[in-house]
């Protein structure tokens, strides 16, 4: 009976950072006995994965941490969630990814110290242990791999951190100190490698279930710190940086090639169905995150687009990243600066209209088309449809759709910029990774020709404002400004954007202005391509007509010429970004009281002497 207790009342909860299972005098039940049990072995093992970041963590989270280039993120009352503003500081954290990590870690580090076989064999009480001893067994494996993952989620945002691997006492907390970033990602990376000899190739090969952790999920996390860690030495001038950036080539061809994988090609429209259903695709998505209606474990991305829940908007500079279906590029077309939202989105690669909503668009469930809403929805007019399914789950935390963690197109992309990087890259290595990307969106002639790419470099991808002033300049600029190009297009909304400008070193790029369709000025428009004139911004004096639906300028939004422009959702706000302090996060000052061995990142401050 007291394992059903300890079930209950312990593994699926965490206090202060630790599961209960540590918290012996509090079940009554000591480690060698809890260890014992197969259904506490599995508890465990679903509190490490139930820590996994989700829509929360993933889609609002990135967006709430930062205002992105790709997107603009508002508060439900209007106001900027600022997060470079003096907003935030070490007393008052963004997010809780600090302590979610390590409680998770933690855990994962009690398994590790306590499970054997031998204990679960010592308690044969059904007829499925032998089964259960090789799952307990594999989610040795699994949570490994978990705990790196955990720990790439603190580097990737405290850089040098403590690397945990054991659990400690309390009296022991206030000695750990810090391990260095690099240190870290070396750790990951091993421990990637060394749980995939083990685990096996898919889903299918072990478990009759998706969502949980096989050998593509651990080299796809090798392929993506590798690649962060390579990129973030590399561009922000800390040398060694060519091992890690061979690291991720390697781990993502292994998974290219090995891995068992393959693009999400269902339908005529793939890329819009690929994240408008409830179960992952196994043959794309290499780990999702699970949600449930029957569970009721749901989240919002669905109602922040349907319901203008926080207003989420992509911005101008994201939307001129599409090329045109030909693969020419739109930016290059004269006038492209003042043209209307119908002309802007007409002709473009297939995933803009299968990203934001556009004319033609219908949600699924339904049969009405859709008609762009200015400002209820959206604060720039471009409002995002990737994650909407069918009406029913518009409101908030209704959405049960899996949320992709770790997909082939990833790996595909961080192949090619590994490979780009280090200047090795091939017209073959593109043909098999970022080329395959546009086939699936139905550009098969508008792939990436290396050479021409590197002759002819995309002056706005390269230029102050709109690009990536930063990038190397060489004889691959090029093929790395396409192959950047081609990760915002492929992975918006699924948590990269803001890491990828972090360690690009391109931070300044967020404090420029965050712009929207553009109006011509004042009068009546089109915004579906029907011929009729639906929606009227104007002043002063509000047109007449039926059915029109109306916008005071001033008073519903903003364009950056008064009655003509963009526009322009944050027009009094002035994004700060401190180039010496802020492309790593602060250390909780709760955690520095803790322990006094934690120094605090360079140039935040805290109050404490220590």
């Amino acid at each position: 009976m007291r394992k059903y207790i300890l079930l209950y009342t312990g593994l699926l909860l965490s206090v202060s950072g630790c599961s209960l299972l540590e918290l012996d005098e509090s079940t009554g039940l000591d480690r060698e006995e809890a260890y014992s049990y197969f259904s506490n072995v599995k508890g465990l093992a679903t509190y490490v994965y139930s820590q996994l970041p989700g829509d929360l963590g993933v889609l609002d989270g990135a967006l709430r941490e930062s205002a992105t280039d790709n997107s603009v993120y508002v508060w439900s009352d209007n106001s900027v969630h600022d997060f470079y503003n003096n907003a935030w500081s070490p007393n008052n954290a963004v997010d809780n990814m600090w302590s979610k990590c390590y409680g998770a870690i933690r855990s994962v580090n009690s398994f590790l110290e306590n499970y054997s076989q031998e204990k679960l064999e010592r308690f044969r009480w059904n007829d499925t242990y032998e089964e259960d001893i090789a799952k307990a067994t594999m989610y040795r494996e699994e949570l490994r791999v978990l705990r790196a993952f955990y720990l790439f989620e603190l580097a990737k945002r405290y850089g040098d951190i403590p690397l945990l691997t054991r659990t400690y006492a309390l009296d022991e907390i206030n000695g750990v100190e810090k391990t260095s970033f690099n240190e870290v990602i070396k750790y990951i990376c091993d421990e990637c490698s060394d749980a995939a000899k083990t685990l096996p190739v898919s889903h299918q090969d072990f478990w009759a279930e998706t969502g949980r952790v096989t050998k593509g999920t651990a080299l796809a996390l090798k392929s993506r710190a590798a690649l962060f860690e390579g990129t973030f030495r590399k561009y922000h001038n800390l040398g060694d940086w060519e091992e890690m950036l061979k690291q991720s080539a390697a781990a993502s061809l292994e998974l290219i090639q090995k891995g068992g994988f393959s693009l999400y090609k269902t339908g005529s429209t793939p890329y819009r169905d690929l994240f408008a259903r409830l179960d992952a695709p196994a043959e794309e998505i290499i780990l999702g995150r699970r949600y449930s209606t029957e569970l009721s474990v749901l989240h919002n991305s669905q109602c922040n687009s349907m319901t203008g829940n926080q207003r989420v908007s992509f911005t101008k500079r994201f939307v001129d990243h599409y090329l045109m279906a030909d693969g020419s590029r739109y930016t290059d077309k004269p006038g492209h600066e003042k043209n209307e939202f119908v002309a802007e989105v007409t002709g473009r690669d297939p995933r803009l209209s299968q990203t934001i909503l556009t004319p033609g668009y219908v949600q699924k469930g339904t049969t009405k088309e859709m008609i762009n809403t200015l400002s209820k929805y959206t604060l720039t007019g471009y409002q995002y449809i990737k994650y909407v399914m069918e009406p029913q789950y518009d409101q908030s935390n209704k959405s049960p759709m899996y949320f992709p963690l770790f997909r082939l197109a990833e790996v595909y992309l961080n192949y090619a910029e590994a490979k780009a990087e280090l200047g090795t890259l091939t017209q073959d290595d593109l043909d098999i990774s970022v080329n395959l990307l546009r086939d699936r969106a139905g550009m098969g002639d508008a792939h990436i020709d290396m050479d021409e790419a590197n002759a002819n470099p995309d002056p706005y991808l390269m230029a102050d404002v709109t690009g990536y002033p930063n990038v190397t300049k060489s004889a691959m600029t090029g093929v790395i400004l396409e192959i950047r190009r081609e990760r915002t297009v492929e992975l918006c909304l699924e948590g990269f954007r803001l890491f990828d400008m972090i360690r690009w070193k391109e931070g300044k790029q967020l404090t420029n202005e965050y712009h929207g369709v553009y109006f011509p000025g004042e009068g009546k428009y089109d915004l579906n391509g029907d011929g009729k004139m639906e929606t009227a911004i104007y002043k002063d004096q509000a047109p007449s007509g039926l059915g029109l639906t109306k916008y005071k300028l001033g008073v519903d939004f903003f364009l950056t010429n008064d009655t003509e422009g963009y526009m322009w959702p944050h027009k009094d706000v002035k994004w700060n970004w401190n180039e010496e302090r802020d492309y790593l996060w602060p250390i909780p000052t709760d955690e520095r009281s803790l322990n006094h061995s934690l120094t605090q990142n360079p140039g935040w401050e805290d109050g404490l002497s220590y």
